[in-house]
């Protein structure tokens, strides 16, 4: 679950919210989410879980619009590295290797901007499905009465200020290795260097976006 950020204008590609830490690729893990209600809700016998195949991408997806929707969620934004359809929904049928897993989920509750978002899994599917359950156990929370707990849960997905993303000024995936990462600074910075007749500021913000992305891929982030 998220700190809060400003709602991305598109889902594609992945916006990660502001000041969240992402899950170094070593710590990933592969999760048991599986398809039908049984496999994600953790009901049923160990058995249903090795029976039954791991949940898809269509799958997880109708997963998190159903719990949003069960929230009366508005303006709802599924950021990811999925390809999108032309109606600006991910295509459910598409490969994932190589992509980045992590997927931050923005939406609108009444006047008050909302955000979760999860990396922890290997596969865009898992997350998308690990979110679900998420949203699933805080409506369970609202069933029982917590409504105050639970809008409580809820104040840490505030809307903060977006700020820009490492890779969006670099001009590269967030995926990006420290070679690809190296290379596009050389190219922007031969562009926009001062001493090459560029501006300061533009060269700044390079700076700041290099430092940030060999930070993350270091661990440090």
């Amino acid at each position: 679950m998220v700190n809060g950020s400003a709602k991305p204008t598109e889902a594609y590609p992945l916006t990660w919210p502001a000041g969240w830490r992402r899950t170094d690729p070593y710590r990933r893990t592969d999760a048991k989410f599986r398809k039908g209600q049984g496999g994600w809700r953790g009901e049923g016998a160990e058995a249903r879980y090795q029976a039954a195949a791991r949940v898809d991408l269509g799958e997880a997806l109708n997963r998190v619009y159903r719990e949003l929707r069960a929230f009366g969620a508005q303006d709802v934004i599924v950021s990811s590295d999925l390809r999108l359809r032309n109606d600006g929904l991910p295509y459910s049928q598409q490969a994932t290797s190589g992509l980045d897993p992590g997927v931050a989920v923005y939406w609108r509750d009444g006047k008050k901007d909302r955000c979760m978002a999860i990396d922890r899994y290997n596969r865009i599917a898992d997350n998308l499905a690990a979110i679900a359950a998420t949203l699933d156990a805080m409506r369970a929370i609202e069933r029982h009465g917590g409504a105050l707990i639970l809008d409580r849960a809820f104040t840490g997905f505030t809307a903060l200020p977006q700020p820009e993303q490492w890779f969006q000024v670099l001009g590269v995936k967030s995926t990006a290795s420290r070679d690809e990462i190296d290379s596009a600074y050389r190219t922007l910075a031969m562009q926009h260097h001062p001493d090459r007749g560029g501006d300061s500021s533009q060269m700044a913000r390079i700076n700041t976006a290099r430092d940030v992305a060999l930070e993350q891929i270091s661990g440090g982030v």
